[in-house]
């Protein structure tokens, strides 16, 4: 009878548990994150001092600016790449989701150094030529009984964002933002080419330096997540 009965219990809430967990597993596993981490994992590590010439690698140090640094909108620190993403909570019937109002990235040409070595990245966004995740580590938001501080009511307004909606409601909004700051730890992966110096770099004394480009098969690889370089061996 105990036979039976399990027999006779429908497959269905199992097939749809195990499409559930499949799905949230392909999500994360292709995530942008997941996606570079692995890429990373895969690619040698070699110090910036000894790179060579055509070999895709990946190099750790801290970004320098080439020119007056960006300013990342909220927090207004300065760096040499942003990203940012506002949000307002819609409803649709008996539910609702988080529709993007707002999706900026900004980036300028940088130096990565590293005990006294240097290489420049110049990424580009039209075409296209890296791929990028930032650590979002600024954060805010508003809604009905939580107003928006003096700062994120500034940058709504400079995006023409109304914060308020119908009667003096808040509108439910949420923004993050990741940065490279100046002097902050990174690692970026690209092929290392021997470029000329236009402008002299303190404390280089060099005329060339080498500058990590994309190919037909391989874009810059740029991140700060702390993970980046885990279990990974320097080549010299």
């Amino acid at each position: 009878m105990i036979l039976v009965s399990i027999l006779s219990i429908s497959p269905i809430p199992f097939i749809v548990i195990s499409v559930l967990i499949l799905f949230v597993f392909l999500v994360y596993y292709f995530s942008k994150k997941q996606t570079i981490l692995r890429k990373l994992s895969k690619t040698r590590h070699r110090a910036i001092s000894s790179l060579k010439a055509n070999e895709f690698v990946k190099v750790y140090g801290k970004a320098l600016h080439v020119k007056d640094p960006l300013i990342a909108p909220l927090s207004k620190r300065k760096c040499v790449f942003y990203t940012m993403k506002i949000e307002r909570k819609v409803s649709s019937g008996k539910s609702s989701y988080w529709k993007t109002v707002v999706d900026e990235e900004k980036m300028q040409d940088f130096f990565l150094e590293h005990n006294g070595s240097y290489v420049i990245i110049r990424p580009k966004s039209s075409p296209k030529n890296y791929k990028s995740f930032l650590v979002k580590d600024k954060k805010a938001n508003s809604g009905v009984f939580n107003d928006p501080t003096p700062e994120f009511k500034e940058l709504l307004r400079t995006y023409n964002i109304d914060s308020e909606g119908f009667f003096g409601f808040n509108k439910r909004l949420r923004y993050k933002e990741g940065i490279i700051e100046i002097g902050e730890k990174l690692t970026v992966a690209g092929v290392a080419k021997w470029k000329l110096l236009n402008e002299p770099i303190p404390e280089y004394a060099y005329s060339k330096i080498v500058e990590l480009i994309s190919n037909e098969k391989e874009k810059i690889i740029i991140t700060d997540h702390p993970n980046a370089l885990k279990a990974s061996t320097t080549k010299l």
